[in-house]
């Protein structure tokens, strides 16, 4: 998706970038550490992502916490355990909630004016897991558009209409522009 610009991407392992202490308490925050560290260790512009999901009858969470929902080691199964055991009491109808990516390009490890791109993906968590693909909450998270969850989309739908999807093609518009 970043062809367009012309940009050389390659992953941070690549220029011995480790992986950053996550301390924000947002996904921005989160994100604004991953690339200032990309960025500083390699010397060049960087791109970071943070991404979660959010359940509004649970205050946001696993929110910033998505991936270690469950505690350490990281494990999408135990994950989606305590996510359905912390539902177990919600009604159909409130089960609303949001996948969530934040994007930032930094054009250096100082820049002032990030590129701060943030999309959603709505949806409901389901009571119990349905389809094989994807990763993470995906058999839990229901798309009422679709009629399915998000583990039984086809990638190419999954990638054009995922919060990740739609926050990477806002960033390269953006960049386009920047970039002329």
């Amino acid at each position: 998706m970043l062809s367009p610009l012309g940009l050389d991407v390659r992953p941070q392992a690549d220029f011995g970038v480790h992986d950053v202490e996550e301390t924000g308490l947002t996904f921005v925050e989160n994100a604004l550490l991953k690339a200032r560290e990309a960025s500083r260790v390699s010397g060049l512009p960087a791109l970071a992502d943070d991404s979660g999901l959010e359940v509004d009858a649970l205050h946001g969470a696993p929110g910033i916490y998505s991936a270690r929902y469950a505690g350490e080691p990281k494990s999408d199964e135990r994950n989606n355990e305590k996510l359905l055991a912390a539902l177990s009491e919600c009604a159909e109808g409130q089960r609303s909630g949001r996948y969530w990516c934040v994007l930032v390009y930094l054009r250096h490890a100082e820049d002032p004016v990030p590129v701060i791109v943030q999309r959603s993906w709505e949806g409901e968590i389901l009571a119990h897991p349905r389809g094989e693909g994807g990763f993470g909450y995906d058999p839990l998270f229901w798309l009422p558009d679709q009629g399915m969850s998000v583990a039984e989309l086809q990638s190419e739908t999954k990638n054009r209409l995922s919060h990740r999807g739609r926050a990477l093609h806002a960033l390269v518009d953006i960049l386009k522009v920047a970039h002329g």
